[in-house]
Order: C-alpha cells, then structure tokens, then sequence
C-alpha cells in the first residue's frame, strides 16, 4: 500500500489499484490519525467495489453497455461470466449460444484494458473468426490497439503465451 500526500489537495480523498498495490491520495495537510483513518475507509470502500464489480452481473451489464455504444448491430449475449479455467485465453465467445467467458486472470487489470477484452468477444457474437471485418468491429473500441499492447506484454512478461488472435 501506498499513501501519496499532495498539497493541491484539499479535501478529497481518493483510492485506486496499481497492479498488486493499493494507493491512497489525501491531502498534504492530513496529520497521523486523519491519515490512519481514510486510508482504512479507502481500502474498505475500494474493496466493497472489487466485490461489487467482479460479479458476473456486473460483467454482463458492462458488455450490454459497451455493444450498445461501439456494437449496437451485435445481438445482445445470453450470458457474460468470470470464468477460472481459462488458462490460454483472456475471454472466449461461443457464438452460437452467445455465451462470452472472461478469464478471472485480468479482474485486476485496468478498466479500458477489461472493456477491450469484451470488446473483442462481443465482436464475435457477428464475426466467428479473426479476419479483417472482425478486427474493424473491435477496432470501434478507442483504446483497442492501448489494450491489446497491455495484453501483449502481460503475456510476455508472465510468460503465459496468451493472445487475443
């Protein structure tokens, strides 16, 4: 955990994950105790929204937002769900039934990065394979080629082999 002081802060208090490490932003002016405080109430507060947010219904909704906004003509998933045996793959798509699985390896990965990883599954709900048309839809999403470049050297850097083709 990292707790970052800054004096253009004045009153907000704010926390995030960076990878493994949490970080807590509070203003400069905070003594000890205040300090001790908000960072407990951050990393509560950042925790109940982990739980919230990694919920296979929380998933699923994410995905129907993003096909409405970068896919409205994808028909809508019959399911979205974190999935643990994935051991090869970030997210898989089985067209036919519109069911998507995404790996619960990346729940810790940035938003945009998860959005992408949707993104190229939703993408298969009109495309089966990976040709040109398919990687025109997933290029809709803005941070796709950002995402794919973390994705890469995740996979690189982990040693895992994985890939999004």
């Amino acid at each position: 955990m990292e707790v970052r002081r800054s004096a253009r802060r004045r009153r907000t208090v704010s926390a995030y994950r960076d990878g493994d490490r949490v970080v807590v932003l509070i203003p400069a002016q905070f003594t000890g105790a205040e300090e001790r405080e908000w960072v407990d109430r951050m990393i509560a507060r950042l925790a109940a929204r982990e739980r919230r947010d990694h919920t296979d219904e929380a998933l699923y909704e994410r995905a129907v937002r993003l096909a409405e906004r970068y896919l409205p003509e994808a028909p809508r998933p019959a399911s979205v769900r974190w999935v643990r045996n994935q051991n090869g793959r970030w997210g898989s798509c089985t067209p036919a039934d519109r069911t998507i699985r995404i790996s619960e390896r990346i729940q810790s990965f940035p938003d945009w990065v998860v959005d992408y990883v949707l993104m190229h599954e939703l993408a298969h709900l009109l495309v089966a394979n990976h040709n040109a048309q398919f990687w025109a839809l997933v290029a809709r999403y803005p941070r796709c080629e950002r995402a794919r470049g973390y994705l890469e050297g995740i996979s690189a850097a982990a040693g895992l082999g994985m890939s999004d083709e």
